[in-house]
C-alpha cells in the first residue's frame, strides 16, 4: 500500500510517498524560513499563501520521482490540525480533492499523532510506549497505548519548550529561526556561568513550565545591557542546560508512572522539532540508559515538520480501520488525549 502524505500545519510545505512496509519512495519539504525571517517569526497569512503556491508542485514532484500515478495510491493522508488554521485548510482540502477524484481512502491526521508514531516508521516499536513530545507549540508526556489511544501524563502549564528557545534566542539577538541558532551559539559555552531557575524540578507530577526560565533570562539580559560574544555563548549554554535538566526531571517522573502499564519492552520515544537539538538528545540518551529503557528518537529530518510522518500515520490509521470521511474538519487545536485536563498547549 502506498500513501501520499501532505503537511501544511505551519511554515513547511511538504509531500511524501510511503509504503506500509516502511519504504519512503519520495519526499519533499519546502521551507519558508526566508519568507518569515524579516518578521522574526511565522506570519500565518504568508504561510497559507505559500502553501497555496507550492503544494501542487511538491505533490507532482514526489509522484514523478516515485514514478507512480494517483491510481497507484492506496490512500491519502493530510494534517488536519493542530496548527495555523489557514495552512491546515490548504493541505486538508487538497488531500480531500485527491481522495474524492481518485476514490482513495482518506486519513485526517493529528499532527501530534504523526510525531508520536514516527519512530514506528523506522522499525518495530511496541505499544505501549512513553513519548516526550517537544516542539515549538507543544511540550507533553504521553503514554501511547495504540493508534488513536493516548494518555497524557503531563503538559506545559505556560510556554512550550520550542517557544522558549525562540524567545530567548531573540533576546540574545541570535536571529530566526531561534532554536537552531541558540543551539549553535551554545557550543563551547560555559553552562555554569549563569544561575537560572529549573521550574517544577523535584515536584510531584509530570507538568512543565518554562515561562519563569525565560523571564530570568530576560532580566539577566536587561541587567547586563549590551552582551559581549562570550556572554551570549555562556548564557545560551546555561539556558540550554536548564532546559535539559527540566526535561530529564519531568521525563524521569513520567517513566515511573509509565512502568505501571507493564510494557514488555519499556520504551521512551522523543519526537517533535526540538528533538533535533543534539545537546538535548544526548541528555535524554543518558537518562534512558540510567533508567534501563529503550530509546527511540527519529533522525532530525523526521523530527521537524514533514509529510513522511504524516503518510506513515495515515498508514497506521488505515491499517487500524480508522478512516475519515471528507467531512473531517480542520482544527487549530486538537489534543491527543481529550479526557485530560486542559493545558496551556493542549
Amino acid at each position: 500500500m502506498i500513501v501520499l502524505g501532505i503537511e501544511t500545519s505551519c511554515d513547511e510545505t511538504a509531500a511524501a510517498l510511503v509504503t506500509d512496509d516502511r519504504r519512503v519512495l519520495a519526499e519533499a519539504v519546502l521551507s519558508q524560513i526566508d519568507d518569515h525571517r524579516p518578521f522574526g517569526g511565522v506570519v500565518p497569512e504568508l504561510a497559507a499563501r505559500s502553501h497555496i503556491d507550492h503544494l501542487d508542485h511538491l505533490i507532482e514532484r514526489v509522484m514523478q520521482e516515485a514514478s507512480i500515478g494517483f491510481a497507484d495510491l492506496g490512500g491519502v493522508a493530510a494534517t488536519a490540525g493542530p496548527g495555523l488554521i489557514g495552512g491546515v485548510i490548504v493541505g486538508l482540502m487538497t488531500a480531500k480533492a485527491i481522495a474524492a477524484v481518485h476514490a482513495c481512502r482518506f486519513a485526517a491526521v493529528n499532527h501530534l499523532e504523526a510525531h508520536a508514531l514516527s519512530p514506528r516508521l523506522l522499525g518495530e516499536v511496541a505499544f505501549p510506549y512513553l513519548v516526550l513530545l517537544i516542539s515549538g507549540g507543544h511540550c507533553q508526556l504521553l503514554v501511547v497505548e495504540g493508534v488513536g489511544r493516548y494518555r497524557r501524563l503531563g503538559t506545559t502549564i505556560d510556554d512550550a519548550v520550542g517557544e522558549a528557545f525562540d524567545k530567548v534566542a531573540k533576546m540574545l539577538g541570535l536571529g530566526y529561526p531561534g532554536g537552531p541558532a541558540l543551539e549553535a551559539a551554545a557550543v563551547g559555552g560555559d553552562a555554569r556561568r549563569f544561575s537560572l531557575p529549573r521550574p517544577l524540578i523535584g515536584r510531584a507530577g509530570c507538568d512543565f513550565s518554562f515561562a519563569g526560565l525565560k523571564t530570568a533570562v530576560m532580566h539577566l539580559v536587561r541587567a547586563k545591557g549590551r552582551l559581549v560574544p562570550d556572554e551570549i555563548r555562556d548564557l545560551a549554554a546555561s539556558f540550554q542546560k536548564a532546559v535539559g535538566d527540566v526535561l530529564c526531571d519531568r521525563t524521569r517522573q513520567a517513566l515511573a508512572l509509565y512502568r505501571d502499564w507493564g510494557p514488555a519492552t519499556p520504551t521512551l520515544v522523543v519526537a517533535g522539532g526540538v528533538a533535533a537539538n543534539q545537546y538535548l538528545r544526548t541528555r535524554i540518551e543518558r537518562l534512558a540508559a540510567e533508567a534501563g529503557v529503550r530509546l527511540a528518537i527519529p533522525p532530525p529530518r523526521l523530527c521537524t515538520d514533514n509529510a513522511t510522518m504524516v503518510a506513515w500515520a495515515g498508514i497506521e490509521r488505515i491499517k487500524d480501520n480508522r478512516l475519515d470521511t471528507l467531512a473531517a474538519p480542520a482544527r487549530a487545536r486538537w489534543p491527543l488525549d481529550p479526557a485530560a485536563a486542559p493545558g496551556a498547549k493542549a
